[in-house]
């Protein structure tokens, strides 16, 4: 395929495209036509049916499409002149080519989080684990693949793993370090803290927020997970289950950033530093890698409510 960022102008385009866009509109002598923006990952480019004939198959917005056109520069922007269109079959793209990914190889990253479920010595708590991220193969795919947000940290295929691995391994390197911590009641809920996002966010290449996302959100899905799993377990410790569903509903630390709770163990409040740090560092590592200006300076970061210097190497 051609990757969008480098389509040249006078090119002959045959490939598979994401439809981030599509709308109806209306030439000035009242004819139909497709104003449309592609996507892969590399970038977004404008696109337009002028002549919607039947070699342009129906198709919605949010589709893959398979598409026959030419790209020509129009005002200083490359755009494609589309002739033929039609939906991608299954099986003709591959969906990494049309979404931001990780720089990880995702199938390591899973293994070394398996692992950590691995050495859990707790039998309920390695239950628990195994049963919503290993065993649950539609839960396990789509965990591996998602993104942790829609536009913040790790906003990418991957990035909810990538993120979730970055806050046990935070959390493993601290635990021995503090008295009164868990470490199997930690990693649970380093694990599992986000692990609602799968529900919340629609899958890629679409990362919106579903209608229970914007309804409930990732914490109480996530609790009310656990809950569901918890109760297929025989005997599972109440008091256990309570410790781990604290821990995903207070881990944002703060009212005012969405927890019902405030960390109350030393877990909780371990696990909400340690995904603080994952989120905020990678927002800066994002915003350092995305500026090309010379000098020292990347800007001002809105979310972090501050200017961000390039690291010095």
């Amino acid at each position: 395929m051609t990757f969008i960022n480098d389509i040249k102008d006078g090119e002959h385009i045959i490939g598979h495209y994401f439809c981030k866009f599509k709308q109806t509109l209306k030439t000035k002598g009242g004819k139909s036509y497709y104003s449309m923006k592609l996507q892969d990952k590399t970038g977004v480019i404008d696109a337009k049916v002028w002549d919607i004939t039947s070699d342009i198959q129906d198709f919605d917005e949010g589709e893959m499409i398979k598409i026959d056109a030419d790209a020509l520069l129009y005002q200083g922007e490359m755009q494609m002149k589309i002739y033929k269109l039609r939906r991608s079959r299954e099986g003709e793209y591959d969906l990494a080519d049309f979404v931001p990914v990780s720089t990880n190889d995702i199938g390591e990253m899973y293994a070394q989080l398996t692992a950590y479920i691995n050495k859990v010595e707790n039998p309920f708590v390695k239950t628990l684990l195994e049963n919503i991220v290993i065993k649950d193969e539609v839960r396990a795919k789509a965990f591996k693949s998602g993104s942790a947000a829609k536009s913040m940290h790790h906003s990418y295929m991957g990035g909810l793993l990538e993120h979730t691995l970055g806050v046990v391994e935070i959390c493993n390197f601290a635990a021995s370090r503090y008295k009164y911590v868990n470490k199997d009641i930690l990693l649970a809920g380093a694990i599992l803290h986000d692990f609602g996002k799968i529900y919340e966010l629609t899958p890629m290449p679409h990362n919106e927020y579903s209608d229970d996302g914007q309804m409930l959100g990732h914490i109480v899905m996530g609790v009310e997970l656990v809950g569901a799993e918890v109760a297929k377990i025989k005997d599972f410790p109440h008091q256990l289950a309570s410790l781990i569903k604290h821990l995903i509903i207070s881990h944002h630390g703060e009212f005012e950033f969405g927890s019902p709770k405030l960390p109350s163990t030393a877990e909780a409040m371990l696990l909400h530093f340690a995904d603080n740090m994952d989120a905020k560092l990678k927002t800066i590592e994002e915003v350092i890698d995305s500026n090309a200006s010379p000098g020292p300076w990347a800007g001002y970061q809105k979310a972090l409510n501050r200017y961000i210097r390039k690291s010095d190497h």
